[in-house]
């Protein structure tokens, strides 16, 4: 590659660095070309998985202000850039490797830290947002309940109380 044609993808891989919200490497040696699109189709469209030179990945990452991954960039290694749940992606990866051993989850970039391959096993399990956020609105939704029910119960009580003493007051006249 040409100076400028390194350049310019130094400055491409910059931009994908600053703009992901997570950042996940992975080894990809031994999978076809057929593999790798139909790994692609499955990450979606917020999602782009690139195959970097290591030395333009490591340059590019310091410049968008990204430590730490040089231990991971080494040998065949493809980059996930990840727009917006990157659980989803975690757990794609996962999948697809469990389906095809030869990809290998090296680690990542989340949440301005640095996660090592166990760390993204945690994070595959973990359910994805939209779970968490459907149980988190059921939980509050029971509390509520619960709290207009008990707010709802003394009035009742009072009421049914008056009414018993007025039916007793009725029978005894």
């Amino acid at each position: 590659m040409k100076r400028p044609e390194k350049e310019e993808a130094v400055a491409r891989l910059t931009d994908k660095f600053r703009n992901a919200d997570a950042i996940i490497l992975t080894e990809y040696r031994g999978l076809s070309v057929p593999q790798v699109a139909d790994l692609r189709n499955k990450l979606g469209r917020d999602t782009s998985y690139n195959v970097a030179k290591n030395t333009l990945a490591r340059i590019a990452a310091k410049e968008a202000g990204i430590e730490g991954l040089d231990e991971m960039l080494a040998g065949p290694c493809a980059i996930t850039f990840v727009k917006g749940d990157y659980v989803n992606a975690a757990k794609t990866l996962r999948d697809f490797a469990k389906d095809n051993p030869a990809l290998i989850v090296k680690g990542g970039f989340i949440d301005g830290a640095v996660a090592d391959a166990d760390a993204m096993e945690k994070i595959a399990d973990l359910e994805s947002r939209d779970v968490l956020l459907s149980r988190m609105a059921g939980a509050l939704k029971g509390t509520m309940s619960k709290a207009a029910n008990l707010f709802v119960a003394v009035p009742t009580k009072a009421v049914r109380t008056f009414d018993a003493l007025r039916e007793k007051q009725e029978k005894a006249a």
